[in-house]
């Protein structure tokens, strides 16, 4: 398959170099940073694996990234998705696939708008690795495989041979979903990571500054995991007003094997492939602020919990925890 990765961050590194590895797909990355790219990407796995894929392509120009690509897969933040499908949607073959890593980031409600109604449409439930970036352009760490994959597909004759690919590709087992609401509405990190900082940091404003950074698992509070659950129930709410079928998406309870918030708690600090993962902050004199600018805020309000709130209002459903955090979290962002 010629397949076009877009975008250069963790994702992007890490999906790249595991599909190039396998030595039998055509694999490009559309990156605005192409010069600091090197055709031989090394990628870093547990138990001291290593994936040593090559590309056969790095470009800026979308034409050239895509015009012949079968399979086109967005590995970006929501706030840079809508112009990328700008960029590339003149430069698609009719028949090519066109996807994201994630579907939380409002891909398919976008997509669904700006590119032609026939372009077949997929997206994962969830990121199918836990990636970080070591040496830009060059090696990346494989932190954590999942044991399955959830896939959404629209607009396509045949589902199951694109799913197949799909899961070729990426070396683990995939299960279709009905449909993309039940791939865009996750309770992963667009309420996941928006709990944890508004617990963190609700009361900060101008002037405050931190001694420490805290770490975003390992020190999980009680008080974050409450407030994820109460808003994994207002999303509950919503999904029982969509067609999505029943467990689709499974509570945050269930999905951890927790049955309150301080089992919960223990069971976010003890994740492997979380540990060492330290709260966006930067450093100013005298310690340290909240990041803003960090990922963790611009992609998971305005492109994750803004999506569910305003389904949530079209539905007419109340969902007064999102709302708050979801309003906190667009305040801090200005």
């Amino acid at each position: 398959m010629k397949i076009c990765i877009c975008g250069g961050g963790n994702l992007g590194h890490v999906v790249a170099g595991f599909v190039a590895a396998q030595g039998k797909h055509d694999v490009r990355i559309l990156t605005q940073r192409p010069e600091r790219w090197s055709e031989d990407l090394v990628i870093e796995a547990p138990n001291q694996t290593t994936y040593s894929g090559h590309l056969s392509g790095i470009f800026s120009d979308a034409k050239q990234a895509i015009s012949d690509a079968e399979i086109v897969l967005l590995c970006l933040p929501g706030f840079a998705i809508r112009n990328t499908l700008l960029q590339i949607k003149d430069f698609l073959k009719p028949d090519a696939a066109v996807g994201t890593v994630v579907s939380s980031t409002g891909f398919f409600f976008q997509a669904i708008e700006l590119l032609p109604k026939e372009q077949t449409l997929f997206g994962f439930q969830r990121v199918p690795f836990i990636s970080r970036v070591i040496e830009y352009g060059h090696r990346a760490s494989l932190l954590g495989f999942k044991d399955s994959l959830n896939l959404a597909i629209e607009h396509s004759d045949n589902p199951e041979q694109l799913r197949d690919v799909l899961a070729d590709m990426l070396q683990t087992p995939i299960q279709l979903l009905a449909n993309h609401y039940e791939a865009s509405l996750s309770n992963s990190n667009p309420l996941l990571h928006p709990s944890r900082l508004y617990s963190l940091w609700k009361d900060w404003e101008e002037g405050i500054v931190y001694s420490r950074i805290p770490l975003f698992y390992e020190e999980w509070t009680d008080e974050a995991a409450q407030l994820y659950i109460d808003m994994d129930q207002e999303l509950q709410t919503l999904l029982e007003h969509l067609p999505v079928r029943k467990g689709s998406i499974p509570t945050v309870l269930d999905y951890y094997e927790s049955t309150d918030a301080t089992s919960l708690s223990n069971k976010l600090r003890s994740i492997e492939a979380f540990k060492g993962i330290k709260s966006p902050m930067q450093e100013v004199e005298g310690g340290y602020i909240p990041d803003f600018k960090s990922r963790y805020f611009t992609e998971d309000f305005p492109y994750g919990l803004a999506v569910v709130h305003k389904l949530a209002q079209e539905k007419n459903i109340d969902t007064p925890t999102i709302e708050k955090v979801l309003n906190w979290g667009m305040k801090m962002l200005k």
